[in-house]
């Protein structure tokens, strides 16, 4: 029994030696595991903190590179623009010479052309003059010739001028003016030009019949009345001093009871004035 007791004792023993090596085998691995496990989770939470930090670190490096980066960016834009500006105020500045210089050329091509003209103008007005003073002496300035009346027949003069002064007519039976002179004559004596000039008109006026007008120079007008015919001359023909333009007749109603004579009239700038003054 003892034997048995003490084997079962000793075996009881050893299952209880057993089992407490176990039990501490098993409880060291499980606080080393613990302590493996603690361990890890603080290496864990360092290499957290490690890593939240580097991401700072990593996006403070981030934003300072894209400042930078900015910065940069910006320095080269500025200066992009700078070269920009810089080139167009250079361009502005060579078109402004370019413009300078062809508005140069163009005033200078205009002073030209203006030189030229003048110059041509000169040329011109100076051949013009030599024109002109070659005709002027080729063709001499017309000399007016003094007029000097003659009587258009021969005759003694029947009625003085009277303007102011008044004078009896016998046909009217009263005083009157007589504004020419009266040359006795036999019908179908020739009555000449006074003087030269162009036939103004002829007609029948109504107190002195036939009457022949010539215009000379100065303003000058003889005026032939009293006349048989006018066969000699036209109106606008040109005449000379003694040239015949009509004969004597009887055809003025106003000095119809008078012996056959001329009624002859000198006009100034149709105003009549003394013929006696003038005839020589």
């Amino acid at each position: 029994m003892r034997r048995n007791f003490r084997k079962s004792s000793n075996y009881v023993d050893s299952k209880v030696i057993t089992f407490s090596i176990l039990g501490v085998l098993l409880l060291s691995t499980v606080v080393f595991g613990i302590l493996m496990y603690g361990k890890s989770v603080n290496d864990d939470v360092r290499s957290g903190q490690l890593s939240v930090e580097q991401i700072a670190s990593i996006k403070e490096k981030e934003q300072e590179s894209e400042s930078a980066s900015t910065q940069i960016g910006k320095s080269i834009e500025e200066a992009e623009k700078e070269n920009v500006k810089e080139d167009l105020s250079t361009k502005e500045e060579k078109s402004e010479e370019n413009t300078n210089k062809t508005a140069e050329t163009i005033e200078s091509l205009l002073n030209n052309t203006s030189n030229t003209e003048k110059q041509t103008e000169k040329k011109q007005d100076s051949t013009t003059t030599k024109n002109v003073a070659t005709t002027v002496k080729a063709e001499p300035k017309e000399v007016k010739k003094e007029l000097s009346f003659q009587k258009p027949v021969e005759g003694e003069i029947m009625r003085q001028f009277a303007k102011e002064n008044l004078v009896y007519s016998e046909t009217l039976s009263e005083w009157v003016t007589h504004l020419g002179i009266d040359i006795k004559a036999d019908k179908t004596t020739v009555v000449n030009s006074a003087e030269e000039g162009t036939i103004k008109s002829i007609k029948n006026d109504p107190r002195y019949g036939l009457t022949i007008v010539v215009s000379h120079q100065d303003g000058f007008e003889t005026v032939y009345a009293n006349l048989l015919s006018s066969e000699f001359v036209k109106e606008g023909d040109k005449v000379t001093k003694g040239q015949a333009i009509g004969t004597v007749g009887n055809t003025g109603v106003f000095e119809s009871v008078d012996e056959p004579h001329l009624h002859f009239e000198i006009l100034k700038d149709s105003t009549q004035i003394d013929p006696s003054l003038y005839i020589k």
